[in-house]
């Protein structure tokens, strides 16, 4: 049974940090395609980063220079350290996670449908 779970949000001032953890368990590859995704009050989830088997990462444009995602293959853990949060980035912070491995993404992110386990989330919020 695959399992992914999130922790690490919290609420933070604006300009404070946070490193968000996100652990998979139950795939059949040892080191899957996974992503953060974030949905704020009211609106879509969006992505807000991706990784590929071998660490290749992309980032939307928002939290780029700010936010740094990473993995330890060891573990099966997904990282985002986020640094100069702002209150725009309050959200649901959600960790997915596709059964296969990919080296590199071409043209950005996948989108949501890319994949098929998700987390429960965890909630960021950020204060002005």
């Amino acid at each position: 049974q695959v399992q992914v779970m999130e922790s690490g949000g919290e609420p933070v001032q604006a300009g404070g940090s946070l490193r968000l953890v996100c652990t998979a368990s139950g795939l059949r590859v040892d080191s899957p395609a996974m992503a953060w995704f974030r949905q704020a009050p009211g609106k879509e989830r969006e992505g807000v980063s991706c990784i590929s088997s071998s660490g290749d990462t992309d980032y939307e444009d928002s939290v780029k220079g700010r936010f740094t995602s990473s993995r330890d293959n060891t573990k099966n853990t997904l990282y985002l350290q986020m640094n100069s949060l702002k209150p725009e980035d309050t959200g649901m912070y959600f960790c997915a996670a596709r059964d296969g491995s990919v080296d590199y993404f071409i043209g950005g992110c996948p989108t949501r449908t890319y994949y098929a386990y998700w987390g429960q989330g965890t909630q960021v919020t950020v204060s002005a």
